[in-house]
């Protein structure tokens, strides 16, 4: 789980405690985490001199013997840039880069996801890597996902590990309610959902409409054509397919094809649910099948991975963790050199293959271990289905620096048409004028 929490839509969440007590501005949020970061950095072990620093997020104890011997490989090559990796818990990532940025100690690479990067590439804290990275270089990566560290047209990361979610079904439940296909699209879903609770009582789907929980639902309302922001940041979301977006989950909702637990609980209850075979369908990574094997056995004997539900416009959500590099470090050439080499075909293959995570390279992602017969176990088969979802996969919420308060006024206005207190018009005008004040405030 700690994997998918990296990776899910809750980057920022500890940045917005900062507003909340009334820090508006850039600088003094800058300024107060500098302050814990000064705190935190009491009694710290001095830096090593000529170093490269580099931070990953949470990749200790699992993955310390691949970061070793990855290290030992670019040192023996590079004897000029000694390497001195720090791992930082996923939960102080956000804290202790902030700190460090405004305290010019950043590290020289370190670990992060584009929804974060984008609040400091805001401020220009990172590296222009267009003038770093050759086109040469630059091609090795997935287009779209080297267009997801893009802010303002300007390249501030190299993308490293991915995720896609599939579809796990249990298909015991499904054919106790005689669906013999597990749903591709939310219009396929819906029928679905209908059709499990009319033939079972229970319930085919749970998506958290809890603001501060990951952002499925959010991309969810997008794959189906709800566009979030124009060019200026302004509200878009308020048109027929925003409405339509909106209208699905509410209808769902009150026709109690939903779980009413959505509005309090996060992702981790419908893993509860589907483990104990309650739930028919779950969204969620491929490496879920590993847990579901140990924790639900007999649920696992009956699970089926399959494809993501997606809506009209076809889009597959993809998460990302990318590399950046900050522009205040003193070997920016070694630092770009060090992130190619962390990130190249090779060595994304080694990581793939102990993480259960997708490449960001073309040639990585070629390779047979993506790739699976029919008779494979679940585990590969969900495997290779998640990665050929990514020749049209791409990161569906915009890395923008307010993302976090859209999705906030989104869902808080999502759940009070659920609840019958407003129209679905009426919530997205509210979300429409909310949002726009805020954008005009700053």
């Amino acid at each position: 789980m700690a994997r998918e929490r990296q990776l899910g839509g809750g980057a920022i969440a500890r940045l917005e405690r900062f507003k909340t007590f009334g820090l508006k501005s850039w600088g003094k949020r800058l300024l107060a985490a500098a302050a814990i970061g000064l705190v935190a950095s009491c009694g710290a072990p001095p830096e090593d001199e000529g170093s490269l620093e580099f931070w990953t997020m949470q990749l200790q104890p699992q993955f310390t013997d691949y970061f070793n011997e990855a290290i030992a490989e670019f040192e023996g090559a590079n004897p000029d840039a000694p390497i001195r990796w720090v791992d930082v818990p996923w939960s102080a990532m956000e804290t202790k880069i902030l700190a460090a940025v405004s305290a010019n100690t950043a590290p020289d690479v370190v670990n992060l996801n584009p929804t974060f990067a984008a609040l400091l590439a805001e401020r220009d804290a990172w590296l222009p890597l267009d003038e770093y990275v050759s086109a040469e270089d630059r091609a090795v990566y997935l287009p779209k996902i080297w267009d997801a560290t893009r802010f303002d047209g300007e390249s501030f990361g190299i993308p490293w590990y991915l995720t896609t979610r599939i579809t796990i079904a249990n298909t015991a439940l499904l054919e106790a309610a005689g669906i013999a296909d597990i749903p591709s699209t939310y219009a396929e879903l819906a029928e679905v959902a209908k059709q499990i609770k009319e033939k079972t009582g229970k319930y085919a789907f749970f998506i958290s409409a809890v603001p501060e929980d990951a952002g499925e639902l959010l991309e969810s309302m997008v794959q189906m054509g709800m566009e979030l922001v124009d060019g200026e940041g302004e509200a878009a979301f308020n048109t027929p397919a925003g409405r339509a977006a909106f209208r699905y989950w509410v209808d769902l909702f009150e026709a109690d094809l939903l779980p009413r637990e959505i509005l309090t609980q996060g992702h981790q209850r419908a893993i509860e649910l589907y483990q104990a075979g309650e739930l028919a369908i779950l969204a969620s990574g491929p490496q879920f099948f590993q847990a579901i094997e140990q924790n639900a056995p007999t649920i696992a004997a009956v699970s089926e991975p399959a494809g993501q539900i997606a809506g009209d416009t076809g889009k597959i959500s993809v998460a990302v963790m990318n590399i950046a590099i900050p522009n205040d470090t003193d070997a920016p050439d070694a630092a770009v050199k060090f992130a190619l080499f962390v990130t190249n075909p090779e060595n994304q293959l080694a990581f793939s293959q102990q993480a259960n995570t997708l490449p960001s390279t073309a040639e990585t992602l070629a390779d047979p271990y993506f790739q699976a017969a029919d008779d494979a176990p679940a585990l590969d088969r969900a495997r290779a289905i998640s990665a050929s979802q990514l020749d049209r996969a791409e990161v569906l919420v915009p890395p923008l620096p307010e993302i976090k308060q859209l999705q906030r006024i989104l869902y808080t206005q999502l759940q009070t048409a659920m609840l019958g207190q407003v129209t679905v018009e009426e919530a997205l005008d509210r979300a429409e004028a909310e949002w726009n004040a805020l954008q005009q405030a700053q």
